[in-house]
Parts: C-alpha cells; structure tokens; sequence
C-alpha cells in the first residue's frame, strides 16, 4: 500500500508517518528529510536547497520530484511508502500520479492533519526548543503555513476526486492521532 499523509509544516506529519511505517511496515519517504540529508551531505544541490528554504520558501517541484523518483523507481520500496509533507501543490500531485503510474502503482488513501495556525506556532516553537532546526522560527513557520494553505486547497480537491481523502483532527494528541489513522488504514486493508 501506497500513502501520501499531508499538513502544513509542524503538523505532525513526521511522528504520524513514522509510526505508520513501522506499525504497518512501509518505507518513509519525507521530501523534508531527503532535503535536509542533501543539505547535510553539502553538495551543490544542498547548498541551493539550504538557501531556498532558509528563506522561508519551498525549493522547486523538480528538484523534489527527481529526489522522489529514485524511490518510486526502486523495487524494494513498491507499493510500501508513505509520502510524507509531499504533494505540496497540484502539480506535485499529478507528477506523483504520473510517476506512480510509470512504475505500476498507486496511491491506496491520502491522510490530512487539520491544524491550526495557533497550533503550529506553538509546536514550532516546541520543537526548535528540542531538534534546533534552522527553519524552525515563528515568522518562517507562518510564512509556511499561510504558503500551504494557498497552495494545498487544489491538492485536496484533487485527491477529494478520487475518494482517497482522509480528514484527521490534528490537533489532538499524539497517541489519539495514531489510532485514528490507525483504524483508517485497517479499514482500506479489510
């Protein structure tokens, strides 16, 4: 099974995606991770990344969809990830389902952390207390929240479509979360 889980930055989606790839055995695929390991490693891209998101923006569809691909196209993650923070924006979205297709597989359900701003901020702010991310900053966070929410609403109409879309209250607690999309995906299972 294939899942794409999204929500704007510092919704959980890491911890959510984690805890399903381990409950449920798939590989996680987090466009934020696989950003931050280029950043990390210092290469040309990761410099261009480091300053794209230091300033607050997304780094282009491109980019993430060359780094996503190597995964789609490797045949010990197929039909076993969960796309975490990734597709952003509908053109993301349809470049996934191009790229799904192109190795024989789909998307079985799309999972969406509904938070709020004041929420955010304050798991921002949590968070760079604990992890010191360099994108982790009240002003960054709102400027990516507000990014989000401009750009979401087409990926949710998008997958809305297709009768994969699952709402989940994010702003409950972790373990409640879990278990909410824990029943969800033994669910489609059966």
């Amino acid at each position: 099974m294939n899942i794409v889980i999204f929500g704007p930055p510092g919704a959980g989606k890491g911890t959510q995606s984690n805890f399903i790839a381990n409950k449920f055995q798939l590989h996680q695929l987090s466009t934020g991770d696989l950003l931050r390991k280029e950043i990390k490693d210092k290469t040309k891209l990761g410099n261009e990344i480091s300053s794209i998101i230091n300033s607050g923006n997304l780094v282009s569809n491109q980019i993430v969809s060359d780094l996503i691909e190597k995964y789609i196209s490797n045949s010990i993650y197929k039909d076993r990830l969960i796309f975490d923070g990734y597709p952003r924006n509908l053109s993301q979205a349809k470049n996934l389902n191009t790229l799904l297709i192109k190795y024989d597989q789909q998307i079985d359900m799309v999972l969406k952390l509904s938070v709020s701003l004041k929420t955010i901020v304050k798991r921002i702010s949590d968070r760079k207390n604990l992890e010191k991310r360099a994108d982790d900053n009240e002003d960054i966070a709102i400027k990516r929240f507000q990014m989000y929410e401009k750009n979401i609403d087409p990926v949710i109409s998008f997958y809305k479509e297709t009768n994969l879309l699952k709402v989940v209250n994010g702003e409950t607690s972790i373990s409640e979360i879990s278990n909410e999309i824990s029943r969800l995906i033994e669910g489609i299972k059966g």
